[in-house]
């Protein structure tokens, strides 16, 4: 077999269920697996050997929650930070950003290193790029010596203005090899002005880093002799040696992936302005797509700003699995907590006895009881009602069905709130858009959602359930790079800009050739980040030309902010996306046919796959499918196309 037409498979190991995508040039085959959260590659084994693929050849494309997760439960390693003298507390002091503003005494919140792993030393590096402290043998020796009484696991080297010369850095990371399992510097890591983001982010690389380096190793071994591709925050995929030493690089994969899958399939259709709705079993990921991916510098994973480049989405704890409560003030409260995968929802019949949004959802009909959630899951009806009733009762002792619509409404409420976010609150009006929803929960909601935001139409994808794993296996693998400036854009010369691009495009080149990529197959995307003099925030362009990027800049600021400046411009980054050529995956369309059987149900309910082309349906009615449901609500309809896709409007 050649490795032109090995097997395609696309693993997205999620919070409740780990997804599969497998396309071996005959169509696609889609599986769910349970994760399974201490030991994620159980699931990945498990799901490839029922799909029959565990031990053959195969191309696999992975995303991974490993990094995330051990960031959000603060799990990592062990972790020293070495930084400038006089600056031990720069993770510390932050943006001095409080969370909530008027709050008098607000709670006391640790600092992601602990004082006593602070390292300070020698070789200071200017703003002009100039040595204002040399870095000596002594303190070489003097910062060994603490470190390895210290024992870390991992070691984090941030110097200040290192992005202008990282000579002190690399030297410090070559006396401190031996003293730590993972040593990396910011330089490698984020080469970038501002010195606390660059400082965390290479404090994050660290923290994640054996725990990835291992799982990775691992995971490569097992799944031999298959071919390991890892994606990226940026919707690229990287080798798992890169993915190791840039943990950092990892922490949204999946909602990365989400995107590319999204956009791939709404393509298909002749949809290019989207709202994606990415709703699973613990979180909702939003985001808005015109055209090309959105990536950004200003992403958070937890409470830290993460500021390597990520799509650029908003995150909330509000899934299928999210837990219902009431307070002591009988008020009803869903989210951010989730049942997770174990135990689970209550209908799961694993042990969960606390209603979830999912529970909520099989009260109220909208999943079968009949279905099987990921094709073998049998629903556990009397449990779900069992965990709804309990809060029914706490809530005064209301009607079941309402309820499980209070659940509902309020969880729509939380999600409504995050797709403003991202439209209303950016000056965006999403009226224009059409929402696209997937996610194994986020058809039960697609209706409520558009008609709340206004939205007259609707696109439910046919892989809905796993669209993640989708885009893993539509990903191309690529490098984002970029190279500080922070000059006058008048004094940098044309010359110095096609140098710099040069420079950047020659080491993503570099990096995919290594990989096994041809250097003629090589696709690169030059930007500029630029800002106004006095600006501590910048607007990331495509390059062009001096002038009309000077232009484009103009007309950006005054779409975003309002208003333009009369105040010289200042070049702060070049930036580069080197990518490799995407997989071709073409998602087989279905012949038309007359009906598609309807089966007995006080709403209608259709089987997804047994759609016909063209088919249309009014609400209310209920889509299953494998691996996700649609809720069509009275108003709405949908009409299956040639792919298995739903269409849906507002009647």
């Amino acid at each position: 077999m050649t490795p032109s037409v090995l097997p395609l498979i696309g693993i997205d190991t999620g919070g409740t269920f780990t997804d599969f995508v497998v396309h071996d040039g005959d169509g696609l085959r889609i599986h769910k697996e349970l994760s399974t959260p201490s030991a994620p590659d159980q699931a990945i084994v498990a799901g490839l050997a029922a799909l029959g693929m565990l031990g053959r050849p195969a191309r696999i494309v992975h995303g991974s929650t490993v990094a995330t997760n051990a960031v959000l439960e603060g799990k990592g390693a062990r972790t020293v930070f070495v930084t400038n003298r006089g600056f031990a507390d720069v993770l510390s002091i932050g943006r001095q950003a409080r969370a909530e503003l008027y709050n008098l005494t607000p709670l006391a919140v640790p600092p992601p290193v602990a004082a006593e792993l602070c390292v300070e030393t020698g070789g200071r590096i200017g703003a002009d790029g100039s040595v204002v402290e040399p870095l000596t043998a002594d303190d070489i020796a003097a910062l060994v010596e603490t470190v390895r009484q210290l024992a870390p696991d991992a070691i984090a080297i941030s110097l200040l203005f290192s992005f202008l010369d990282d000579r002190f850095e690399r030297r410090l990371a070559d006396a401190l090899a031996g003293c730590a399992e993972v040593v990396c510097h910011s330089s490698a890591v984020l080469p970038e002005q501002r010195e606390y983001e660059r400082g965390l982010a290479t404090w994050l690389n660290a923290f994640v880093g054996p725990l990835m380096q291992r799982y990775l190793q691992a995971l490569e071994q097992s799944l031999r002799p298959a071919h390991l591709s890892v994606m990226q925050s940026s919707g690229q995929t990287c080798a798992p040696a890169f993915g190791a030493r840039h943990g950092v690089n990892l922490l949204v994969s999946g909602p990365a992936a989400g995107l590319l899958g999204a956009r791939h399939v709404a393509a298909l259709v002749g949809c290019e302005r989207m709202l994606t709705f990415d709703m699973g079993g613990t979180s909702t990921d939003v985001a808005l797509v015109d055209g090309d991916l959105s990536l950004t510098s200003e992403g958070a994973v937890g409470p830290y700003p993460v500021a390597v480049p990520m799509v650029d989405l908003h995150t909330i704890g509000a899934g299928g699995g999210s837990l219902a409560r009431v307070d002591a003030a009988g008020l009803l409260h869903v989210g951010p907590q989730s049942a997770g995968a174990v135990p689970g929802p209550a209908c799961y019949g694993r042990g969960g006895t606390v209603a979830t949004v999912t529970d909520a959802h099989v009260v109220l009909g909208r999943i079968p009881a009949g279905l099987r959630l990921g094709g073998r899951l049998q629903l556990d009806i009397a449990a779900a009602h069992a965990a709804v009733a309990a809060i029914a009762t706490a809530l005064g002792g209301i009607a079941l069905a309402d309820a499980a619509q209070g659940i509902i409404a309020l969880a729509n409420e939380h999600m409504q709130q995050a797709l403003r976010v991202i439209s209303v609150e950016r000056g965006i009006d999403p009226r224009t858009f059409t929402l696209v929803s997937f996610g194994g929960a986020g058809g039960l909601h697609v209706c409520a959602l558009a008609a709340a935001l206004g939205l007259k139409q609707a696109l439910v994808p046919a892989q809905a359930g796993v669209l993640s794993a989708l885009g893993m296996i539509v990903a191309a693998p690529g490098r984002q790079l970029a190279q500080a400036v922070r000059r006058p854009l008048a004094a940098v010369s044309d010359a110095d800009i096609a140098a710099g691009f040069a420079h950047l495009r020659a080491r993503g080149v570099a990096a995919l050739t290594a990989e096994g990529h041809a250097a003629d197959e090589l696709q690169a995307r030059l930007h500029v980040d630029m800002c106004y003099r006095g600006q501590s925030y910048a607007l990331t362009l495509p390059w062009t030309t001096r002038d009309d990027v000077t232009a484009r800049f103009h007309a950006e600021h005054e779409r975003r902010y309002g208003h333009t400046l009369a105040r010289t411009l200042e070049l702060v980054s070049l930036r580069a996306a080197v990518t490799a050529a995407a997989p071709a995956v073409n998602l087989h369309a279905r012949p038309p046919a007359a009906t598609a059987a309807t089966l007995a149900a006080t709403v209608p309910v259709y089987d997804q796959v047994a759609l016909a082309n063209g088919q249309h349906m009014v609400g209310p009615a209920i889509v299953t499918s494998v691996v996700g449901t649609t809720f069509i609500e009275a108003g709405w309809s949908a009409t299956a196309d040639g792919a298995g896709n739903l269409r849906l409007a507002v009647e």
